[in-house]
């Protein structure tokens, strides 16, 4: 058995499910983010600025499931 995460409780299978499938919609969102990169005319500051809210985005919903214990 591995160890635990420090400040993380253990997960049952729904939630585990549940990470893995928030995960798997965060790569997608980072593929369509990534191309907005290399678009010609998108405005890199807006790319930028909703890089990082679809980032904190998948954070904040993997910490609902996850419910951590620290900070």
């Amino acid at each position: 058995m591995t160890q635990p995460i420090v400040g993380y409780r253990e997960l049952t299978e729904e939630e585990v499910n549940s990470i893995n499938s928030l995960k798997r919609l965060g790569e997608l969102i980072g593929t369509a983010v990534r191309a907005l990169e290399h678009m010609s005319g998108a405005d890199q500051r807006w790319v930028s600025i909703a890089q990082t809210h679809l980032q904190q985005g998948i954070m904040a919903a993997v910490r609902a499931v996850a419910k951590p214990e620290t900070f």
